[in-house]
């Protein structure tokens, strides 16, 4: 089973995805580490992606994903803000991708991004993100006001019923 941590920036996709590849045995990835370099000096000058722009990296994880599925499974955090991109991403595995969307108001989101460390994402993409972002109707909801270990409680929970 492949488990995808999402939700728009600063929701805590790596934070959580790192705790809950440890809490299951599985390896942990963030998708951010798989952006091609013109994709994250667009992002760090203020532009969001096109769906064009995002399509080969949204391939690439689908095959990265069929791979880690086929060993044993993983953790990946990925924004996977629409629908379309969570179809690609699951497309390769048939019923073997579990989504878990971190949800929080956005007060609370600019907030972590102000506070948070280097990241190539600026907060002024914030807006573009919660413009584009189609909630999922087929994922395990959580929200992120609640403490670290509560939101991992919570997941772990629902993973298990």
């Amino acid at each position: 089973m492949i488990y995808v941590v999402m939700g728009v920036s600063g929701c805590g996709k790596s934070t959580v995805g790192k705790i809950l590849g440890e809490k299951l045995s599985l390896p942990f990835y963030d998708a951010d580490d798989y952006h091609f370099p013109e994709n994250i000096k667009k992002m760090q000058n203020g532009s969001p992606l096109t769906d064009q722009q995002r399509k080969p990296w949204l391939t690439l994880l689908a095959d990265k994903i069929k791979l880690w599925e086929s060993s044993g499974g993983a953790v990946l955090a990925c924004s996977a803000l629409k629908q379309m991109y969570r179809d690609c991403l699951s497309s390769t595995t048939a019923g073997a991708v579990k989504f878990i969307y971190l949800k929080g108001d956005k007060d609370l989101l600019h907030s972590r991004l102000t506070n948070r460390g280097s990241h190539f994402m600026p907060e002024a993409l914030l807006d573009s993100q919660l413009q584009t972002l189609e909630p999922p109707t087929e994922a395990i909801t959580i929200l992120i006001e609640n403490s670290l270990e509560e939101i991992i409680s919570q997941i772990l929970k629902n993973l298990n019923s």
